[in-house]
């Protein structure tokens, strides 16, 4: 046999074993490059941070940081579904869906959004992770305590002195008349930063202890306070005597109240209260409360107090008493 009919029947054999081979092995003679699909690599939460954002009466802003770390093959369509559930009741009462994109390169990625939650009670913060509508992992967080956030409108850095021995509110007695007592009033004040000098005033209100009535109301200015300083501001006020009254003094910002203090003032010689004294039932003559004008103290026309006025005493009424009853006797 010459060599070229050798060299036919060695191709022949050669193709047919390829052909063998492709039936028995599909991906035998596939290219190499071909891998199929490609698997996309894996994503999750490695960091999860929350930050409070703007705080009002009724409502408080969480800010919620969610980091993904992705590694491997590109990982398409990733979101993270933020959602804020009531630790009390279970209610979904916020929630918010984050498009992180395309993660083609491996690394972190920071996502963030805000939740507005009412400012009462606690929340459970949940972020979960998708990856093509497919659920890869998820975080959660517990807060409490969102109605101790303070509103941005009632932040200051002024506030009543916190000491335990110095009182954030004084009283003492300027004049006492016999009805009227003129009390003088202070307040400590303490500015932890910058004071806001043309916004600052404090209000006194002094109640009545038992009936709860104002018998005098006065506000003046507590701006220009130094930073790291403690002053007092102070002022006047005239109220009936022989009563006892709890003193509140209300520091306030542009008409919003930023904080208050209390004290107490014992004009009644026959009892004295307490701050925290529980009230009881006494009698109450509204009058002496009137916002008269006219001093009650001050004399009538006729030159006599009401006092002074002539009339039928008690000790009167009981002789006139026991004559009409000598004469009836004797009639009879």
């Amino acid at each position: 046999m010459d060599s070229k009919r050798v060299l036919a029947a060695g191709a022949v054999v050669v193709v047919v074993g390829a052909l063998l081979a492709a039936a028995a092995l599909p991906g035998a003679l596939a290219d190499p490059g071909d891998d199929g699909p490609i698997r996309p690599g894996p994503v999750q939460v490695v960091d999860a941070d929350i930050a409070t954002g703007e705080i009002t009466g009724q409502t408080a802003d969480l800010r919620l940081y969610a980091t993904l770390d992705h590694r491997g093959n590109p990982a398409t369509n990733v979101s993270v579904h933020f959602k804020a559930t009531d630790a009390e009741s279970g209610l979904l009462v916020a929630e918010r869906e984050v498009d992180a994109g395309d993660l083609t390169a491996e690394g972190e990625r920071r996502v963030s959004t805000v939740l507005s939650v009412p400012r009462e009670g606690g929340y459970e913060l949940e972020g979960i992770v998708y990856r093509n509508g497919t659920r890869v992992d998820q975080f959660s967080r517990e807060v409490s305590g969102v109605e101790a956030l303070t509103p941005n409108y009632a932040r200051s850095n002024v506030s009543f002195v916190e000491d335990p021995v110095l009182e954030p509110v004084t009283v003492s007695i300027a004049d006492a008349g016999e009805n009227r007592t003129t009390l003088e009033l202070g307040g400590w004040l303490t500015a932890a930063g910058p004071s806001e000098a043309d916004s600052l005033s404090v209000t006194f209100i002094v109640r009545q202890a038992e009936s709860n009535v104002v018998a005098a109301r006065t506000t003046v200015d507590a701006g220009g306070l130094r930073e790291g300083r403690s002053e007092t501001v102070s002022a006047d006020v005239t109220v009936p005597s022989e009563y006892n009254y709890y003193v509140d003094a209300v520091l306030s910002r542009d008409g919003v109240i930023v904080d208050t203090a209390g004290g107490v003032v014992n004009l009644d010689p026959t009892e004295t209260i307490d701050r925290d004294e529980r009230r009881q039932e006494v009698e109450f003559n509204a009058s002496d409360f009137d916002r008269d004008d006219r001093r009650p103290d001050q004399a009538t026309e006729t030159g006599e107090t009401a006092a002074q006025t002539p009339g039928f005493g008690p000790a009167v009424a009981v002789i006139a008493l026991l004559g009409a009853g000598l004469l009836a006797r004797r009639r009879r």
